[in-house]
């Protein structure tokens, strides 16, 4: 600790990203990266571009990404923002929105970078539990607030809400901003974009990380209405006027561009990720349901951190969280066939594992 730090960093407790190490022959199924890559356009972009363009700044409103965005979503140029990553998109908004005089309302276990946003800016926060199932339950959101954000599909759960119970939430709730992380949603959820005509008070946030496989370009947006997206124009400016880079515009275009293989890489993904939840049922794991590119998983008789560090033993790296209410779960990225099977048959090998038949 510096004796230079501002007084409120003494006390904050950061966001602990998923692990990046720098080792060959690792199966890396613990950061919910895309195991396919790019479209194919995005290795034209990077082929053709020319380099000599990068003394210059880049289009600070990311113009040509934010207009495909918008013609994408059947919105406006001036009801889309981007930022670099949907993480920096978050931030910005919880600065915009999220400083009142009433609580922000989060899920109690979610996305931690939330619970991080709101300590860094001072935020008085209460966390809703989920309910027994671990589901986020929409109607315990219903107090006085000064704002509600959850992520759908919910991480690190993996459970998504349906699109009628977010509406709902909408209809009651009308007097704040109601936030939805939708970083997960390609995998098999409902966005909530549909509404954003509708409801003034709606944000929508989601990625070209995951779904589209460009976590290395950082590119995040938000989907709202244009008082929203006239806020957090006003905090990015007051902050990073160029926070896209020029391959991330292009590339980001390039990816939008290819539907038919987005939607085939994410077929892919969800129809490895249910067959995948079968064989690790079969060997006595508990799935949670998933509409992510994840599955949160718990062993009827072993202890997570026991089965992630075997797992780590034979180069194969998950995640686990310590936090008590989820310290026995494991969070395994979904990749390809044959990274999922080396999973299971390593899972197989160990000495208190058996496979037994599903009903």
């Amino acid at each position: 600790m510096s004796k230079f730090w501002s007084p409120a960093i003494q006390s904050l407790v950061p966001y602990t990203p998923g692990e990046q190490p720098r080792v060959a022959n690792l199966t890396k199924l613990n950061t919910n990266e895309n195991p396919y890559p790019p479209a194919p356009g995005v290795s034209a972009v990077l082929r053709a571009f020319d380099y000599d363009r990068l003394r210059l700044y880049p289009d600070p409103d990311a113009t040509p990404l934010k207009a495909a965005l918008a013609a994408h979503f059947g919105l406006t140029r001036s009801q889309v923002f981007i930022g670099n990553g949907s993480d920096e998109v978050l931030a910005l908004a919880f600065m915009a929105f999220f400083r009142q005089n009433k609580p922000l309302l989060m899920p109690e276990t979610t996305y931690s970078f939330y619970d991080v946003y709101a300590n860094l800016y001072g935020i008085e926060h209460r966390k809703v539990p989920l309910d027994d199932e671990f589901q986020i339950c929409l109607d315990d959101y219903s107090t006085d607030n000064g704002g509600i954000i959850f992520a759908n599909p919910n991480a690190p759960t993996g459970i998504a809400l349906g699109i009628d119970d977010i509406e709902k939430l909408l209809k009651r709730n009308q007097n704040s901003l109601v936030l939805v992380d939708e970083a997960y949603v390609d995998f098999g959820a409902a966005s909530a974009a549909t509404l954003v005509e509708q409801y003034p008070n709606l944000l929508v946030v989601q990625t070209f990380s995951k779904s589209r496989s460009l976590a290395g370009l950082r590119i995040g947006y938000a989907l709202g209405h244009a008082d929203l997206i006239d806020g957090l124009e006003r905090v990015k400016n007051s902050f990073n006027s160029y926070p896209m880079d020029m391959l991330a515009i292009e590339a980001g275009c390039a990816a939008l561009a290819d539907e038919s293989y987005f939607r085939a890489t994410c077929d892919q993904v969800m129809a490895t990720r249910d067959h995948s939840a079968q064989e690790l049922a079969e060997l006595g794991f508990i799935c949670l349901p998933s509409s992510t590119n994840f599955l949160f998983v718990r062993h009827r008789y072993l202890e997570a951190a026991e089965l992630m560090g075997y797992l780590r033993t034979h180069n194969i790296l998950v995640r686990h969280f310590s936090r008590p209410d989820i310290a026995n779960y494991l969070r395994i990225t979904v990749g390809t066939d044959d990274q999922m099977a080396l999973l299971i048959s390593t899972l197989e090998k160990h000495p208190d594992i058996q496979r037994l038949p599903v009903s």
